[in-house]
């Protein structure tokens, strides 16, 4: 098998053999026609089900996640609803006390309706998924790794020995670990969760998700009849734009991962900072976790813990010119957020916690907006 950098740099390897171009083509196509016998004419029935420029994403995907089948939806958060759709009255789901706020909305919103119990576990204490974990009734335990935005990083194999050792799936939301620096399947994971519209395409203009499979179990069946039905697909035109995307990421996470390392240690070292929650410091208290789990770099995003409170919090996010004040991850351009003014009223995130996501511009141009910003505070 290839590297992952040479699969990233060949996604969708295609050349046309009348033509000779080598850049993959879009299928817009809604329908697929059927000859005079009304038998259909290729493999596709309807988009909806499944599409041309779908096929050549989920090849792709499985190939980097050692995945055997893979999905593609309209968006993350359609991904992980997805998910959780196969969990049934009466069954249980564990998750992280701080993860992305709107899949945990989503839980709590289908917990109430539905009569699914819901336990959330504190990601810093290794022990207390054992505690949350109620075996024969727990059906999915899921985590992020790093977690959204405390950016501990969680055991995904000793998880996965919980869960299977309690019958339940686990599913691993990799947002922020992408597949060239975590395989979550190689650390014993059920299922595997990409909000596309971050680390994977890159450029933040288009919105998907992505669910990967090693079992094409009863599971799964669910996954996909709710993909069908809900009609939570990814529009051809995107899935084309989210194929270009995948060939630099390789590229654009170690440039980030450089950017972020050189930041998170200037901000660690600045007296108006509290803490800077950056999985690859030394200081990181989930740091041996990280460094055995993420092999090509710790990633982009980092959250940090301003003295001086939220007013402190505030000013910086205000005073920067070069970060952009905004919400996601994973793109080229650097962006910084106030999370708990972005997550709401239920959020759980310290007062004065600033989320990061480091792009790939010059290092020393970043560090000196965060430096003049932090001479406002």
């Amino acid at each position: 098998m290839n590297d992952i950098k040479t699969i990233l740099a060949q996604a969708g390897h295609y050349i046309n053999r009348t033509s000779g171009g080598i850049v993959p083509p879009i299928d817009p196509s809604a329908t697929f026609a059927r000859d005079e016998n009304l038998d259909l004419m290729g493999q596709y029935l309807y988009s909806r089900y499944q599409n041309p420029s779908h096929d050549q994403l989920e090849h792709v995907m499985c190939q980097l996640e050692n995945g055997i089948s893979a999905k593609f939806f309209s968006s993350g958060l359609a991904a992980i609803a997805a998910v959780f759709e196969t969990v049934r009255p009466g069954e249980h789901i564990v998750a992280p006390q701080i993860m992305y706020h709107g899949a945990q909305d989503w839980l709590r919103r289908i917990a109430e309706r539905r009569g699914i119990g819901l336990k959330f576990f504190n990601p810093g204490q290794a022990d207390s998924i054992v505690d949350a974990v109620i075996p024969g009734r727990t059906n999915i335990v899921w985590i992020e790794s790093p977690v959204n935005p405390s950016f501990d990083v969680i055991d995904i194999e000793k998880t996965a020995e919980i869960a299977h050792a309690a019958g339940a799936t686990l599913g691993v939301d990799a947002t922020c670990a992408p597949p060239v620096t975590t395989r979550a399947f190689d650390f014993g994971a059920d299922l595997v969760v990409h909000s596309a519209t971050k680390y994977l395409n890159g450029h933040s203009d288009l919105n998907a998700g992505v669910i990967v499979t090693q079992k094409e179990d009863d599971r799964w069946a669910e996954i996909l009849t709710t993909r069908t039905h809900s009609g939570a697909i990814l529009g051809s035109f995107d899935a084309w734009l989210l194929l270009r995307g995948m060939r630099t990421m390789a590229i654009r996470f170690e440039r980030a991962s450089e950017n972020a390392m050189q930041i998170a240690q200037f901000l660690e070292s600045h007296e108006k900072v509290e803490t800077v929650m950056y999985p690859g410091l030394p200081s990181h208290p989930t740091h041996p976790i990280a460094a055995r789990q993420m092999k090509n770099g710790y990633g982009g995003m980092m959250s940090i813990l301003m003295k001086g409170g939220v007013e402190a919090a505030h000013k910086l996010a205000a005073s920067v010119n070069v970060f952009v004040r905004a919400t996601s991850l994973g793109g080229v351009e650097s962006l910084i957020e106030h999370r708990r003014t972005v997550e709401g009223p239920n959020s759980k995130v310290p007062i004065q916690l600033l989320r990061i996501s480091v792009g790939i511009e010059d290092v020393n141009d970043l560090i000196e907006d965060l430096s003049q910003a932090l001479d406002q505070v």
